[in-house]
């Protein structure tokens, strides 16, 4: 993967594509040979990275950095460093909810130094974030904010947090818990493997919906993990942020047996020559499946084709927990699904019910 150093209006920046992204960093250098020959060793840290499947997808790593003392340091510096230690560790999502702090942090606090915030600041800024954003994501952003104090306090960058009680006046009004998929699921299926575009992930699909796994547990599945005969599988790595592989969200390894048609398919495609390594359900042209292009393309037409009320594609873990809890024990249900008991009942029992499902849930 190659990086380009180029001059735009007289100033260096850099260039490229990675997992079907383009990025721009502006280094704020005017162009000449010496700051060349700084871009030229930045484009080389990058394309080592993105070799080595290190990238930082917050850029941070690669911006030309200044020595700011902790008493200087601006918010938007501090929230930038935060967002880079993160990097690290958390989902692509977390890393997105985090990066999206920035641009806002930036337009109220300017050059406003982080060790100046007060509890008023914190409390006005949650204020205008108010008319601008839902609740859920103004609590969202103050929790983030509040977490970053957290980490500052203990590198010893800052000695108060004035975010420690804003998030609790944020009201956020209860929202609807998405309906699992009954017997429409049999009917995207049949979309999935009928699609001249999309039928490459229709055993990805029936896969999602008859598993306890996470998406990004699923995209990361290999073929080591599954046993000879295919019956069951094991579940402690995840893929996140395109190709980090990690270890799964609460950090517990499970392993599981498979419904009989889950086995057959996943027999039916494990090829001859496989690899232990080989991951179970690559994306069309290889790698790991991208998630958030699958929903919003593939998963979005295939229900405007068929008529299906629209659900975001994590529905298909809701519907398979959801109707779990139909049949086994709650704290079965719980070890299956990598969930602790409040967890459960939380987010999947208020739809408990009767519906019937197709054979693919049979356990």
């Amino acid at each position: 993967m190659r990086v380009k150093v180029e001059a735009f209006k007289g100033w260096l920046r850099l260039r490229w594509s990675h997992a079907g992204e383009r990025y721009c960093l502006s280094l704020g250098l005017p162009d000449g040979l010496v700051n060349r020959s700084v871009a030229t060793a930045k484009a080389a840290i990058i394309e080592g990275d993105l070799a080595t499947e290190n990238f930082d997808l917050s850029l941070t790593k690669y911006r030309l950095q200044k020595q700011v003392s902790a008493s200087s340091m601006t918010v938007i510096e501090l929230v930038e460093r935060f967002t880079e230690h993160k990097s690290k560790t958390v989902y692509k999502r977390t890393l997105s909810k985090l990066k999206a702090l920035h641009k806002p942090i930036d337009e109220f606090f300017g050059s406003k130094p982080a060790a100046s915030i007060t509890e008023d600041d914190a409390e006005d800024f949650r204020i205008w974030l108010s008319k601008r954003l839902k609740p859920a994501t103004v609590k969202e952003r103050v929790v983030n904010l509040n977490a970053c104090w957290k980490w500052a306090i203990k590198q010893k960058l800052l000695t108060i947090n004035p975010w420690s009680e804003v998030s609790s006046r944020v009201k956020v009004p209860p929202t609807q818990k998405p309906k699992p998929f009954t017997q429409e699921i049999p009917a995207i299926v049949s979309a999935f493997r009928q699609s001249r575009h999309y039928c490459h992930y229709a055993d990805f699909l029936e896969f999602r919906f008859g598993c306890r796994c996470r998406i990004e547990e699923a995209i990361g599945l290999r073929w080591r993990h599954v046993s000879e005969d295919c019956s069951q599988i094991w579940i402690g790595e995840a893929v996140s942020r395109g190709k980090l592989r990690k270890t799964t969200k609460t950090n517990r390894a499970r392993q599981f047996k498979l419904t009989p048609r889950l086995q057959q398919m996943l027999l039916s495609r494990r090829p001859a020559n496989y690899q232990p390594d080989d991951l179970v359900f690559p994306a069309p042209r290889g790698g790991t499946i991208d998630d958030d292009a699958f929903s919003q393309r593939a998963w979005k037409q295939i229900l405007q084709q068929t008529g299906i009320e629209h659900r975001v594609f994590n529905s298909a873990r809701h519907t398979f927990v959801s109707h779990a809890l139909q049949k086994l024990e709650p704290m079965k249900v719980a070890e299956l699904a990598g969930h602790n008991q409040e967890t459960l009942f939380k987010h999947y029992a208020s739809h408990i019910g009767a519906a019937s499902l197709p054979d693919i849930f049979h356990m």
